[in-house]
């Protein structure tokens, strides 16, 4: 019983969910038209095929690699707060963090090393 809420609640989003759904195609305009049924590309007709304007997989590489250390760097901030507050504790908590840097740091060399990054 103690899980009744959660229950209502996701039965209710499942509901709503569905019916805006359902009365989204029973009730939207359904008029089919060859320009909005048509590729585009930021308003304006695709230039080429996508046949052989295949891109590179360096550049998801350096994409995915970007997001990885980008994300990393996010736990800067948490760091920065907690280290402000406690500084009984500094010492502690600035090994860690430059334990983590380390690691960081090793990720990039390696990736520097690999070619990753090179647009050759």
């Amino acid at each position: 019983m103690e899980y009744l809420p959660v229950l209502i609640m996701m039965a209710a989003g499942i509901f709503i969910g569905g019916a805006v759904l359902i009365l989204t195609s029973l009730l939207g305009p359904k008029v089919p038209n060859k320009t909005k049924d048509s590729a585009i590309e930021c308003g304006v007709p695709p230039a080429k095929s996508s046949k052989g304007n295949r891109v590179s997989v360096r550049f998801y590489l350096v994409a995915i690699l970007f997001l990885l250390f980008d994300v990393e760097t996010v736990f800067f901030y948490p760091w920065a707060v907690i280290y402000k507050k406690s500084l009984s504790t500094g010492n502690f908590i600035m090994f860690e963090m430059l334990c983590f840097i380390g690691i960081l740091l090793v990720g990039y060399i390696y990736v520097l090393r690999k070619g990753a990054l090179d647009w050759e």
